[in-house]
Parts: structure tokens; C-alpha cells; sequence
């Protein structure tokens, strides 16, 4: 994922979590903020010490974080910026695991681009 795609400044963090929409489950927490540029989705990741204590198993899990967004990024609305908040349970969990959870903590931020309703019409024919 590009440099471009992601949220870095601590300002910006904090632009998003004043914003106050979140939405959690048991891996995650994800804070949103739609934007006025839709170019493209910005991603941010946390992850705490007490999750995993040293800083290589920390970058594994942003990096299985990352590539799952990154799959999922066709189907994410393009106009919003993501922080995704990681609880101590993401830890030990294969990518399958975490990207099931990233769907549905994206699905309860409601991040998916609506289908078009003519789209789905010509589908069904």
C-alpha cells in the first residue's frame, strides 16, 4: 500500500478520532471521517505495546492489516479516512481471521461503495 494511502500525521489521526465514529468488535476498533477529496481511502493503523509487546510482531500484524484493506479496498468507499484501533485478540490471528473481522467492522461503519440499483438489474437478467 502506498505511502499516499495512509494516515501518518498525528494531527490527522486526531481529526479523525474527534470526528467520534466508531464502531468496534472483538479485534478492532475502527474510527471514520468522510472526506471532501475522494480520491482515495487513507488508512491508519494503532497497535499498543500491551498487544504485542515487541515492535516486529507489532509491524506482522499492520502488515496483515494493511494487505487485507488493500483486497478489500474495490468494495471500501473512496472518500473516507480509516483509523483501525487493534485489540490484544488480532494477535495470534491468521490473515483469513483478520480480514473476516476487518469486513465486519467495515460492514458496521457502513465503508461499502452501495451497489448502483441499475447495476443490479442487469445482473438479474
Amino acid at each position: 500500500m502506498r505511502k499516499s494511502y495512509r494516515v501518518k500525521k498525528e494531527q490527522d489521526f486526531q481529526k479523525v478520532i474527534d470526528q467520534h465514529q466508531s464502531v468496534a468488535n472483538k479485534m478492532f476498533i475502527v474510527y471514520t471521517m468522510e472526506r471532501d477529496e475522494p480520491k482515495h481511502l487513507r488508512l491508519g493503523i494503532s497497535i499498543s505495546k500491551k498487544v504485542a509487546l515487541r515492535g516486529h510482531e507489532r509491524v506482522w500484524i499492520k502488515r496483515r492489516i494493511r494487505q487485507s484493506v488493500l483486497e478489500l479496498m474495490p468494495k471500501i468507499k473512496p472518500n473516507v479516512d480509516i483509523l483501525v484501533i487493534v485489540r490484544s485478540p488480532a494477535y495470534e490471528q491468521s490473515m483469513a481471521v483478520i480480514k473476516q473481522n476487518l469486513e465486519h467492522v467495515f460492514n458496521l461503519a457502513n465503508l461499502w461503495i452501495e451497489e448502483q440499483p441499475e447495476l443490479i438489474e442487469e445482473n438479474k437478467e
